[in-house]
C-alpha cells in the first residue's frame, strides 16, 4: 500500500467529499468597523453563550459553553474551515501506510500562552490522560487506540514519542478518517502546568490557541482576549471575544438588537423565528448545520424497559409526534423533519433507511401500539420531557406534549430546568425520571461522531445508557472500515439496529437562524453552526 501522507491541500479535498454545504459564506455587517482590510481591530466582540458544565478541560467538556471557550483557547493538530474543510494547525504532516499506525509530526516553535514550548510530548501526556478515567466525559474518543481500556488506567495507549516534533499512534484497528477527527478538542495538547494541578487549571486554562483566558466570571461571562503567542491560521482579527451568558434566548435576542450583544449562538429563539429576517435585514443568517435533535426515552423509566413493551411505546410515541407540523408552526420552516440518526450535510446521509418510517406520523398506528403495551402492562404516571430554559425549547416541548395527549390520551408534560449546566449535571447523575431533549452539534464531519458518541455502549454522552452488542460491532466495523464509503454502509446497517430498538426518537435537524449587530463586521457562521469568531472584526 502507498504511504499516505495527509497534507493541506489534500485534506481539504478530503473532507470536502465528506460535507457539502449550501449558502455558507462570509457576511459582512454595515456597522463602524473597520472591515478588517487594513489588519485587526481592537473592539471586543461579544458572542452569546452558557455557563459551561465542567471545568475547561479538554478530556471532561463535551457540550456548547465550554466547547466554544475550548476551541478558541486551544489550537489542535487540525481545525475545521467554515465549509468543513480540515486544514492544518499545529500538524505539519499526519501520515500512515496502513491507516493504523501513524506518524504525527508537528511544526516547530509553536508555544502555550505560559510561553512553555508545545513537544510531541504536549501531545501524547494530554491523550494519555484523556484516555486514563472512565469518568470522563470524553474518554471514549480514544476506543480505537492500541491499548485502551474502558476502566481506564495510566499511559495505556499505545503512543511513542519519537523526538520533540514526531509522535507516532497505533490503532487497534485500521481508521480511514482518523486525521479527520483530530480537530476535536479532546486530541488537543495539555502544557506541565495543567499536571501539576488540574483542578485549578480547569477554572483558568493555559492553551496555545488564539486566545488565552482574561477571567471566567462564574455564570456571567467567559473573558478571551489574543493570544501574541500563537503564530497559527486563526490569528484573531479584534481585540478579544466575551462570551455572554443568558437566561433565555429572548433577553439574548433583545440585547442583539439593541445592539449590546453582538453575534448570537446557536440561533434565534423560536418567539423571533417569524421575523429575524425583516428585523436584522443583511444580518440575518440562514444556512444549513451539522446538527440533529432527538427525545432519549431511558429504559430505566417504567413502562420503556428494553422489552416488548418499552418498544411498542417508544413507537407509538414516535408515530405519535407530528414533525412537520411542529418544524412548520413552532420553528417557521427552519427546522426539517429527522429521518435518520445523522445530518442531511454529512456524507452517507440517506432518508430511506430501513425502519426509518417511524419518524413520520400515524395517530392511528401510535394508538394501537400504545394500546398492545396496554395489553401487556397498563400505563399509568405522566410522561414527562425535561429540556433547559435558556435554549428556546418550551414551544416545542408543549407542541410535543399536547400532541401525545391528544393521540394517545395521556398525561404529557415538559420539565424546566433553568440552564444546560443544571440538565446536563441530573443526566449524568442519572438522578432524572424523565425523558429528555437531546442534541448532538458534530464535532468533525463524519456519521461516526454521532453513531459513537451517542449509542455505543458506555459512551460518554450515551444519556439514555442504550447497549447492543450487534450495534456496537457494526458501528466498530464502520469506523475501521479501509474507505468512508465502505464505512458509511456499515453505518446505514447500524441505524437499522437504532431504529429497532428506538433509544432515541429522531426528531428534526437544525439550520443556523442567527445573526449579528451592527457593530461587527466578517461574521460567518461554520458548518457545525458556531460562529467563526477569530475572523469578526469591530471597531474599538
Amino acid at each position: 500500500m502507498k504511504r499516505k501522507r495527509i497534507l493541506l491541500a489534500t485534506v481539504g479535498l478530503l473532507a470536502a467529499g465528506a460535507i457539502a454545504l449550501s449558502g455558507c459564506s462570509s457576511s459582512t455587517g454595515g456597522g463602524d468597523s473597520d472591515g478588517g482590510g487594513g489588519g485587526a481591530s481592537t473592539g471586543i466582540v461579544t458572542v452569546q453563550s452558557n455557563e459551561p458544565q465542567n471545568p475547561l478541560i479538554p478530556a471532561v467538556t463535551n457540550e456548547v459553553g465550554g466547547g466554544l471557550a475550548l476551541q478558541n483557547l486551544f489550537a489542535g493538530l487540525v481545525y475545521y474551515e467554515a465549509d468543513g474543510a480540515m486544514a492544518m494547525d499545529v500538524a505539519e504532516s499526519i501520515e500512515s501506510e496502513d491507516n493504523q499506525l501513524w506518524t504525527i509530526k508537528i511544526k516547530e516553535g509553536t508555544k502555550f500562552s505560559d510561553d512553555t514550548p508545545v513537544t510531541a510530548e504536549s501531545f501524547v501526556k494530554a491523550w494519555q490522560y484523556a484516555a486514563s478515567d472512565a469518568a470522563f466525559e470524553n474518554q471514549w474518543w480514544f476506543a480505537n487506540f492500541e491499548g485502551y481500556s474502558a476502566e481506564g488506567g495510566e499511559d495505556t495507549l499505545s503512543l511513542e514519542v519519537v523526538d520533540d516534533t514526531t509522535f507516532t499512534v497505533q490503532l487497534a484497528a485500521p481508521q480511514s478518517d482518523f486525521p479527520i477527527s483530530l480537530g476535536y478538542q479532546v486530541f488537543s495538547p495539555l502544557p506541565d502546568s495543567f499536571f501539576d494541578d488540574p483542578e485549578a487549571f480547569g477554572q483558568a486554562p493555559v492553551g496555545n490557541g488564539p486566545y488565552k483566558l482574561d477571567n471566567w466570571e462564574h455564570d456571567q461571562v467567559i473573558s478571551l482576549v489574543p493570544n501574541e503567542g500563537y503564530d497559527g491560521p486563526r490569528t484573531p482579527q479584534n481585540g478579544g471575544v466575551d462570551l455572554v451568558f443568558y437566561g433565555t434566548g429572548e433577553a439574548a435576542y433583545a440585547d442583539l438588537l439593541s445592539d449590546n450583544l453582538d453575534v448570537i449562538n446557536p440561533g434565534v429563539p423560536p418567539s423571533a423565528l417569524a421575523t429575524y429576517k425583516d428585523d436584522l435585514g443583511d444580518r440575518a443568517v440562514d444556512q444549513p448545520a451539522a446538527i440533529w435533535e432527538g427525545l432519549t426515552i431511558p429504559a430505566r423509566l417504567d413502562h420503556f424497559g428494553n422489552d416488548e413493551e418499552g418498544n411498542l411505546r417508544r413507537q407509538a410515541i414516535s408515530y405519535a409526534i407530528d414533525r412537520d407540523e411542529i418544524t412548520d408552526v413552532i420553528f417557521e420552516g427552519t427546522r426539517t423533519p429527522a429521518v435518520d440518526y445523522t445530518s442531511p450535510v454529512i456524507d452517507g446521509w440517506k432518508d430511506d433507511i430501513a425502519g426509518s418510517e417511524v419518524t413520520h406520523a400515524d395517530a392511528d398506528k401510535a394508538k394501537d401500539l400504545w394500546a398492545q403495551a396496554d395489553a401487556i402492562s397498563p400505563w399509568s404516571g405522566t410522561f414527562t420531557i425535561a429540556y433547559n430554559t435558556d435554549g428556546g425549547h418550551q414551544p416545542w416541548v408543549d407542541a410535543v406534549s399536547n400532541q401525545l395527549k391528544n393521540t394517545l390520551g395521556i398525561d404529557a408534560q415538559g420539565q424546566a430546568f433553568p440552564d444546560l449546566a443544571t440538565l446536563r449535571e441530573e443526566i449524568k447523575n442519572r438522578t432524572l425520571n424523565a425523558a429528555t431533549r437531546s442534541g448532538w452539534q458534530f464535532d468533525y464531519p463524519g456519521a461516526y461522531n454521532i453513531l459513537g458518541a451517542l449509542f455505543i455502549t458506555g459512551a460518554g454522552s450515551n444519556d439514555g445508557d442504550y447497549s447492543n452488542p450487534e450495534y456496537d460491532k457494526l458501528v466498530q466495523e464502520g469506523a475501521t472500515a479501509p474507505s468512508v464509503e465502505e464505512g458509511n454502509a456499515k453505518f446505514e446497517q447500524a441505524q437499522e439496529v437504532l431504529f429497532k430498538d428506538l433509544p432515541v426518537l429522531p426528531l428534526w435537524y437544525r439550520s443556523t437562524n442567527a445573526g449579528y449587530s451592527t457593530a461587527v463586521d466578517n461574521v460567518e457562521y461554520g458548518w457545525d453552526s458556531w460562529p467563526i469568531v477569530y475572523q469578526i472584526t469591530k471597531a474599538e
